[in-house]
């Protein structure tokens, strides 16, 4: 039982109006009485019931809907105050818990649908934790209060903000597929067919048996090869948790790995995932071309770094078994010199030595505003800092690629479609 603050207020004053204690406690047994009526008047919480439905998913940054179905099987009406609890990064700043709060009055035999919308701040399950209701009686002296576990998971996807790009890098690829009309053709690996030279293409493409079959020059089309593998290999240790703007590396990393696969399964390629630190946090593989990007989000959304140093002999062993054929590896990691030069740089050519390799990082803006800083003694020791870093990056990227290592160096807004650029190259190149 909860008393209001209206029984609490009446009680007051009776002992301003009524000092001898006789009448103070006449008053009182009259409020006791009120109370313990309003109290049997009102609704019990224990038997109330309570169904839930709505989203079960959503990209971060938009709103989900959860419905709330309440029912009164009880013979008294429900007046209540209800609380349906969920984690504080479920709500949007501005609204916060208030938004989870509803005032409700629920006739006998009823029922009464709530909506709650949640918009969340961070990636992961969202679970609901107890529904509390207090239930007063007709008067508002008195108040019934308890709860009851109704469970709801709303999955909170990554934003996927780099899709943008997708039409761009598609258009690029009907290109080399040879679907649409260009003076420049790709060159891949399987044979298309034969057309009609055309000034800017490559001499080493014209066909002499054909063109001398014909009265015009006949040159040699390709197509980028299909089926081949991709590995999706994200580096989830300490690096990782760097921040970058308002992001994880992690979360920027994510962005150039779902563009760059939907891109892939595009082509015709397949496309696998594998996330490590020092064990296997999650794995996509052998998924048909029409379920790799659902896959490839619902993994992701539950993915968070990790605050230990990479293993890269354990992460090396665990790609080759992965992907025991010929792939495409493309390691989203750092580019931190000593991390590179003490884990990677050791067991890279087992990488390099049976696939082709792609590395690509997120750079941090600030680094270059740093270096564009003047004006102050501050300032120059900030920019001779930040070209410092620069060259450090410069010099670990210079020896991945003496390696053999395709190598991208981007900050989080261009990150994704440069990664998708240097796939397409690849491609191109027939090197995969």
């Amino acid at each position: 039982m909860a008393l209001t603050g209206r029984t609490a207020l009446i009680a007051a004053l009776g002992a301003l109006l009524f000092p001898h204690w006789t009448g103070f406690l006449a008053l009182n047994s009259l409020l006791a009485l009120a109370i313990l009526c309003d109290l049997a008047l009102a609704a019990p919480v224990r038997s109330l019931r309570f169904t839930r439905s709505g989203d079960t998913s959503v990209r971060l940054g938009e709103q989900a809907h959860v419905h709330l179905v309440l029912e009164n099987p009880s013979a008294h009406p429900l007046r209540a105050h209800l609380r349906d609890a969920w984690p504080p990064s479920s709500w949007p700043v501005a609204a916060g818990p208030a938004a989870s709060r509803h005032t409700l009055t629920v006739p006998p035999g009823e029922r009464r649908r709530l909506a709650t919308v949640l918009r969340p701040t961070r990636r992961g399950d969202r679970k609901s934790q107890r529904v509390t209701v207090r239930s007063h009686g007709p008067l508002g002296l008195a108040a019934r209060q308890g709860h009851h576990d109704v469970p709801w998971t709303v999955r909170v996807l990554p934003p996927f903000t780099s899709r943008k790009h997708l039409p761009a890098k598609l258009a690029r690829l009907r290109e080399l597929d040879g679907r649409t009309s260009v003076l420049t053709r790709g060159e891949g690996t399987e044979f298309d067919s034969l057309r009609e030279y055309v000034p800017g293409d490559d001499t080493r493409s014209i066909d002499w048996r054909a063109t001398a079959r014909q009265s015009t020059v006949a040159v040699r089309t390709w197509r980028p090869e299909r089926d081949r593998r991709v590995l999706l290999v994200l580096d989830t240790g300490r690096t990782s948790a760097g921040r970058v703007g308002d992001a994880p590396r992690l979360d920027a990393a994510m962005d150039a790995a779902l563009l760059l696969a939907a891109l892939a399964t595009r082509a015709g390629d397949r496309v696998d995932l594998l996330a490590y630190d020092r064990r296997i946090r999650t794995s996509v593989q052998g998924r048909a071309a029409g379920d790799v990007l659902p896959a490839l989000v619902n993994a992701l959304a539950i993915l968070e770094p990790e605050l230990v140093e990479t293993d890269a002999r354990g992460l090396t062993a665990t790609a080759l078994r992965t992907a025991p054929r010929r792939s495409l590896i493309v390691l989203l990691t750092g580019l931190d010199a000593a991390a590179i030069e003490e884990g990677l740089l050791p067991v890279l050519p087992g990488l390099t030595h049976r696939h082709t390799v792609l590395l690509a990082s997120v750079a941090d803006p600030r680094i270059e505003e740093m270096v564009r800083t003047r004006g102050s003694l501050d300032g120059v020791y900030e920019a001779a800092a930040g070209a410092r870093a620069q060259a450090e990056r410069l010099r670990t990227a210079d020896r991945l690629r003496r390696h053999g290592v395709t190598v991208v160096d981007e900050t989080p807004g261009e990150l994704a479609p440069a990664l998708a650029d240097a796939y397409l190259s690849l491609k191109t190149a027939g090197r995969l």
